[in-house]
């Protein structure tokens, strides 16, 4: 299972934290290491945005009000993991596009954007899911193990994943 949930990974940033999830724990855990399910469609809209915004544009109503031709928030998460007791956690690695507009190395931090990230995770929050967020700047390559390892290690103690 290893093998196909890596294969499904962009070489990107969640890639090696993937490998690194699966070696930092792995050894502990063995055959109980609860599955890191990358690329999770939490809400899946079929609609593209640009058919989303095609529709509110047509739409005879403000499309603040016609919810079914807004695109849904927050689809995709980077990473779902299911704990015992019915836990679910969500891990978001956080590149630039979390909290600017535009792909730009310059680009400016966005107030809205970083808005509706922090809006969307509340609802996460309320829906029963536990938020885990980590900036792109802490997981540089040199600095990757000791970050997974320690949040794991935290994170599974205090659900009693042992």
């Amino acid at each position: 299972m290893y093998r196909r949930l890596r294969a499904s990974l962009d070489a990107g940033i969640e890639r090696p934290f993937f490998e690194h999830y699966f070696k930092a724990c792995r050894a502990r855990l063995g055959d109980r290491l609860p599955a890191l399910v990358p690329q999770v469609y939490l809400h899946y809209d079929p609609k593209s945005v640009h058919e989303r915004v095609r529709l509110a544009a047509a739409a005879p109503r403000p499309a603040a009000t016609d919810g079914d031709a807004l695109p849904l928030p927050r689809q995709r998460m980077d990473f779902l993991l299911l704990l015992p007791g019915q836990v679910r956690v969500v891990l978001e690695l956080d590149g630039q596009q979390h909290y600017a507009v535009g792909a730009d190395a310059g680009a400016a931090a966005s107030p809205a954007q970083y808005a509706r990230m922090v809006s969307a995770d509340r609802d996460l929050r309320l829906d029963g899911y536990e938020v885990y967020r980590f900036g792109g700047y802490e997981l540089q390559a040199g600095r990757l193990d000791d970050v997974v390892g320690s949040f794991f290690a935290r994170l599974f103690a205090r659900h009693g994943v042992a």
